[in-house]
């Protein structure tokens, strides 16, 4: 049986311990699923690193993968390229053609790969700006592009495979397999050095906490494979022998499901949102009694409790609500639904109630990019499972809460350190132990929960972060903004307030004839001034990656003074106090 330390290792494992998985990866291409079995799977991959040593490729080198969807090729090309000694730089693919080309240049990678035209039309308007890079493939065929397929095609000579397999052998669990770029509140973007070990040992240390059925279960993947937490997924469905069937979109998960009909998937909480609302909407058009057994039984599963805790009455009635209401729920989700797996931003312990209640449940973890990345979650097994909480951590992973309350992470998944940035490393970086820059709380019975954020960075309820000072300083370059302060922390999307620079919009007004009153009341309820604000936040939201765009703004009539509260004497954003002289106005861009 093949021993895992590097990531590679993974798709040798679930061949000799599943032998010839015939649907381990599965991708939709023209209306038909196109299977790839595990021993194709390692094939391909074989040819792929026979192919880049012929390219020239030295251990250590760079790599970049960017796709808009979750694809076999990815898996393929990952094992490729780290077979090799290189490591693998996977860049999200909606990001600004500014942080290509600033992630291209710092990693220094000298190929890259990419799914589709429209990833490729971004790379080609600054690959005269990286230098170093010598070639792009595309994994779709698309004209003036290499394919893939020809360095598949290269590589079915197989008289250097004794090279790959020395450079195999040569590369020790602890070296770096990959560098994932995330947002940093310095405008650019840092890159996180992970190990072969740091990933290897997530994987095996969270996977006594999914009960997979080994060898048994289906998972529908469709969460960008460029984070961490879906690729380390997809290396832990490789362990337990899982079949992988790839999304071909958010937008059509729902088909997707019915067709795949999986057993797990993993989400992000907003997906889980779109989902309730969904079946809520369904639940508003019935009439008569069936309307009144649908709420009747959403109400009781708001109030779920885990282990039997609300008594025999309650678990009498959900067996019944289960029967005739939840169990059509499960049918609409494919039927074989069996667990969710949540990570990236905070669940609504409402979703969790009620999708266990399902019998559906949602194992909430928590994790970094820089922790490769679970640091805890849930397991509904042995009392595992606690509403409103991230689990117990992982074996291996040492969890403290330090003196002003921040979660403190240790173990051998904590990354190797920011790439090229010694200074960042040391910040977060002491004795050992990783600052998450979350505050959170350890209870008597060992389960981890996030109370606040340390820093000013958030995410959506979609799991991205936002840097808001950022977008902020951003926006400030408009002569119409003033003041703003981006809000939408495990909201699903970002918003903002914004207090206009009241002398510039008067006389842009007076030169438009414009009639904007004279009270700054006045001004901020003005269609024409509130329309002339969008055009200039449209500007500046084209510079950011889309999830980073402001969606919805309110104008607010007061300036924003220190002496009004809005500010500090040295005119920084005091934040808490500025969202609660706004909850009008929070409640009327989120409700």
């Amino acid at each position: 049986m093949t021993t895992i330390t590097r990531l590679f290792d993974f798709p040798y494992y679930q061949q000799d311990k599943f032998k010839n998985i015939p649907d381990a990866l599965v991708i939709k291409q023209n209306g038909s699923w196109i299977k790839t079995s595990t021993q194709e799977y390692i094939t391909q991959a074989n040819a792929i690193s026979r192919a880049l040593l012929r390219l020239g490729i030295q251990k250590d080198d760079k790599i970049a993968v960017i796709s808009s969807n979750n694809r076999t090729e990815w898996n393929v090309v990952d094992i490729g390229i780290l077979q090799t000694g290189a490591q693998n730089v996977p860049i999200y693919p909606t990001i600004s053609e500014d942080d290509y080309q600033y992630i291209l240049n710092h990693s220094g990678a000298i190929y890259c790969f990419v799914s589709d035209s429209e990833v490729l039309r971004k790379i080609n308007l600054i690959k005269d700006k990286v230098p170093q890079l010598k070639d792009v493939y595309s994994f779709d065929s698309i004209s003036d592009c290499k394919n893939w397929k020809e360095l598949l095609e290269a590589g079915t000579d197989v008289s250097n495979q004794e090279e790959v397999d020395a450079r195999k052998e040569s590369i020790h669990p602890h070296d770096l397999a990959t560098i994932i770029y995330t947002s940093g509140t310095t405008g650019k973007p840092k890159g996180v050095m992970l190990s072969h070990h740091n990933i290897v040992s997530n994987v095996l240390d969270s996977a006594p906490r999914i009960p997979f059925a080994e060898g048994k279960s289906r998972a529908l993947s469709f969460l960008p494979v460029c984070h961490i937490f879906e690729r380390m997924i997809l290396y832990l469905y490789q362990y337990y022998g899982v079949s992988i069937y790839f999304g071909e979109s958010i937008e059509k998960i729902s088909d997707n499901i019915k067709e795949v009909q999986p057993t797990v998937i993993t989400a992000v909480p907003r997906l889980l949102e779109k989902v309730y609302d969904k079946i809520y909407a369904k639940g508003n058009d019935l009439t008569g009694l069936k309307r009144k057994l649908f709420f009747w039984a959403n109400d009781l599963g708001l109030r779920y409790e885990p282990y039997g805790a609300n008594g025999w009455w309650y678990e009498f009635q959900l067996k019944i609500a289960r029967k005739i209401i939840f169990s059509k729920w499960k049918e609409g989700l494919g039927g074989r639904l069996e667990l969710m797996v949540s990570g990236s931003a905070a669940l609504q312990p409402r979703l969790s109630r009620i999708f266990a209640a399902a019998q559906i449940p949602v194992m909430e973890g928590y994790g970094l990019s820089e922790t490769s990345p679970v640091i805890a979650v849930n397991d509904l097994r042995n009392k595992g499972f606690k509403i409103g909480t991230v689990g117990k951590p992982i074996r291996n992973v040492e969890v403290k809460i330090a003196e002003d309350g921040e979660i403190l992470c240790k173990g051998p998944n904590v990354m190797m350190g920011y790439y090229k940035d010694e200074a960042k490393t040391a910040e977060v970086i002491e004795n050992g132990y990783f600052h998450t820059g979350d505050i959170g709380e350890i209870d008597t019975e060992g389960f981890l929960k996030i109370t606040d954020r340390k820093k000013e960075m958030f995410k959506t309820s979609g799991g991205k972060y936002i840097a808001p000072q950022i977008i902020e300083n951003a926006m400030k370059q408009s002569r119409f903004i003033e003041q703003i302060m981006v809000i939408g922390d495990g909201q699903k999307m970002p918003a903002a307030f914004i207090q206009p620079n009241f002398e510039f919009v008067r006389e842009w007004a007076k030169i438009h004839k414009i009639d904007i009153g004279s009270t700054n009341e006045n001004l901020v309820s003005n269609a024409k001034v509130i329309d002339r604000i969008q055009e200039e936040i449209n500007e500046i939201n084209s510079k950011f990656g889309h999830w980073e765009q402001i969606k919805k703004f309110e104008l607010t009539p007061d300036i924003w003074t220190p002496d009004n509260g809005h500010l500090t004497p040295t005119m920084k954003l005091k934040r808490k106090i500025v969202l609660e002289k706004y909850q009008d106005l929070f409640t009327k861009i989120y409700c």
